[in-house]
């Protein structure tokens, strides 16, 4: 009998450990796995092999706020939501743009920046003041993304249409407005004002952003067992926001500041 009781207890025990929430597991365990691709600056990227980036000194503040060491795993891009959904690691710390189909898929947090769209022109190009002056013009967009289909968009409510010129990457076209070839290029607003903050002499952003305006969060599953930990990240956000830390982040990354809603906005795209 003595052993009918000691299994059934066990069982019992692992029962209640299988159906505990992942927020009351990741603090039991006292860490918090993190994965991302570490080749988008400036929210994730490697600087002399280390890892850097806003969204690095920000979950840093996170796990400071929930009590957990970050663990942070560099993933291929196409491994990042597959993993997620197979329950590989915790959380997808990169910058997810909150459209509809995500947010029915994938329970977001509280926004981590704007992202919307913003053009970059070369230094001192004083034919380019506001983003209607592209009108006619020459701009590059990365091949195939969401940022060309909202040039696309943009450039049907101008006199003439703009001359949109593909690339297979960001640094190219930002070499090409440093050198002419281009007249802006276009991405989204924290991106460009991370390549202006890095190459003040040559680059400029154009204000103010054009299209529709969406957020970036952090995501994770749309599980029972994982709303309150997504709540909880959401909750160590806004607190970095209330103090004052988000501003530091934002400057150090972006040269700028910028006010975030508390939740993430309904998705307009």
């Amino acid at each position: 009998v003595a052993l009918g009781i000691t299994l059934f207890t066990s069982m019992l025990m692992a029962s209640a450990a299988t159906q505990a929430d992942t927020l009351s597991k990741i603090k039991a365990e006292g860490t918090l796995v993190v994965a991302t691709q570490m080749a988008y600056p400036p929210f994730d990227f490697m600087e002399n092999g280390v890892y850097a980036g806003v969204d690095k000194d920000l979950l840093d503040e996170v796990g400071k706020e929930l009590g957990v060491k970050m663990v942070y795993q560099d993933l291929p891009w196409t491994s990042v939501l597959s993993g997620l959904d197979a329950k590989k690691f915790d959380f997808v710390g990169a910058p997810i743009n909150a459209t509809k189909a995500r947010t029915e898929k994938y329970a977001f947090t509280s926004p981590i920046a704007g992202s919307g769209n913003a053009f970059i022109k070369k230094k001192g190009n004083a034919d380019i003041k506001l983003p209607a002056d592209l009108s006619g013009k020459k701009v590059g967009v990365v091949q195939a993304s969401y940022v060309q289909q909202q040039v696309e968009a943009y450039s049907a409510t101008l006199s003439k249409p703009i001359q949109i010129r593909q690339y297979a990457d960001l640094n190219q076209i930002y070499a090409d407005v440093g050198n002419g070839r281009l007249d802006a290029g276009a991405t989204s607003l924290p991106n460009v004002s991370y390549a202006a903050l890095q190459r003040p002499d040559v680059l400029e952003v154009v204000m103010p952003i054009f299209g529709v305006s969406t957020y970036y969060g952090f995501i994770g599953r749309k599980d029972p067992e994982d709303a309150s930990f997504i709540a909880a990240v959401s909750g160590a956000l806004q607190k970095i926001q209330a103090d004052g830390r988000m501003d530091v982040i934002q400057k150090k990354w972006f040269g700028r500041t910028e006010a975030l809603p508390a939740q993430m906005p309904e998705p307009l795209l």
